[in-house]
């Protein structure tokens, strides 16, 4: 029998049972519509979690006074080690392999703008803070170092300190009141979705310049050595260095990982690609039950359809038709079938994501205003996630019409002819 011959007869048994034919389409369409949004919200989950763990810092490393656990020369284990202010440029100046750094200082502080008295945390942080800390500027400037240099009284407000204070009024010039000292208001941090933190939420603080935190206290012992590595293919290279810098300054054998804490949050991206497989093998399964279960619908149409032609199958068989012929038209009108609806699974898929795009996910914690532009799952469709759904309907389509096929081609003339 000839391909077109073929094609032919298929097209006009699946026309012959039109209102079947469009109900199985209709199944098969909409569990390719649902794998592909499954397949899409947990592509868009997996950017938005990414996205929210390394807003606390791209790939930023801690580092904040321990504890002595081996002894040195003549000094004893046991000894507690506060990191200094003068670490940080001689971190700055032995180490090549890091990138960024900065001391920082938290100090809790009570900031007055008119009739508005609150408390927020102060962050004193030198310019390359920045840079570490993946902190974006909507209105303004960041900290540079001539704000250091001449110990200015400046200001940076995160996104909720902003919006608490002024509203959605331009910041840039305001004066306000930090412990009953004047500073002006140079910028305005983007809002951050941060499931990532350690101690007060960037959204909820304020930024000085490091030396200028001296009108408020000593700034010899800071807090935390803030730092990231010029790449992450060097991490464990720099914390050695680093490490072994710092046993210089403070007498401590450079193998006592104790002494200096060092905490690098990269190594919890683990826990988030954990995270993000689970959910994408969950969408997977999902999605993969709902073709199986259009599968299931193409077979029991095809068993039937086999069922009612059975007097046409007895017919093909007396005039010639081989097995094959009979088995590959059975199959091509599952092919078919598996094809029209596949294709209009994909544009309804398209039109959803189109008409949806996003929604609000851990920009929920920032408020219902920021939840509308911030911390949202994107659904965008792939070019992968389409023909992964394709493949699979395909070969789904293909064992559940092979059967019914096999079992029309098997059929016995004779009997076939006399059926009822």
């Amino acid at each position: 029998m000839r391909i077109t011959a073929l094609f032919g007869n298929s097209f006009a048994s699946l026309m012959r049972q039109k209102r079947r034919s469009i109900i199985t389409i209709i199944s098969l369409a909409w569990a390719v519509a649902c794998f592909l949004l499954l397949m899409s919200s947990g592509e868009g989950f997996d950017a938005a979690l990414r996205d929210a763990f390394h807003a606390v810092g791209q790939d930023l490393i801690l580092t904040f006074g321990g504890q002595t656990s081996e002894q040195k020369g003549g000094m004893r284990a046991g000894r507690n080690i506060a990191i200094q202010e003068r670490d940080v440029e001689k971190i700055r100046e032995a180490v090549p392999m890091v990138g960024a750094i900065s001391p920082e200082i938290m100090q809790d502080v009570t900031v007055v703008y008119g009739s508005k008295e609150k408390d927020y945390t102060a962050r004193a942080v030198q310019p390359e803070y920045r840079r570490i800390r993946n902190i974006h500027i909507t209105s303004g400037r960041w900290i540079n170092a001539e704000d250091g240099r001449n110990v200015r009284r400046v200001t940076v407000l995160g996104a909720s300190v902003a919006k608490e204070l002024f509203g959605n009024r331009p910041v840039s010039g305001e004066e306000i009141l930090i412990h009953g000292i004047r500073f002006t208001v140079i910028g305005r941090l983007e809002a951050k979705v941060q499931i990532a933190n350690y101690n007060t939420p960037d959204n909820e603080c304020i930024f000085v310049p490091y030396d200028t935190l001296r009108l408020f206290r000593n700034t010899r012992y800071p807090n935390y050595i803030v730092w990231s590595p010029v790449a992450p293919s060097v991490r464990e290279e720099a914390i050695r260095q680093v490490r072994a810098v710092m046993a210089g300054i403070h007498r401590f054998s450079p193998t006592d990982e104790k002494a200096v804490v060092f905490l690098a949050f990269n190594q919890y991206l683990k826990i988030v690609d954990g995270v993000v497989i689970a959910f994408d093998v969950l969408m997977f399964f999902i999605g993969t039950i709902t073709l199986a279960i259009g599968a299931i619908g193409l077979a029991n149409i095809m068993f039937t359809s086999v069922i009612e032609r059975t007097h046409e199958i007895g017919i093909m068989k007396a005039v010639g038709a081989r097995r094959r012929n009979i088995r590959h038209q059975f199959l091509l009108e599952a092919i078919l079938i598996v094809m029209v609806g596949g294709v209009i699974g994909v544009l309804i898929a398209t039109i959803a994501v189109a008409s949806v795009d996003s929604l609000p996910a851990f920009g929920a914690m920032l408020g219902e205003e920021l939840s509308k532009t911030h911390g949202r799952i994107y659904f965008d469709i792939t070019l992968d996630s389409v023909i992964l759904s394709l493949s699979i309907l395909f070969l789904v389509g293909i064992v559940a019409g092979m059967v019914p096929a096999i079992r029309a081609s098997r059929l016995d003339p004779v009997r076939a002819l006399h059926y009822e």
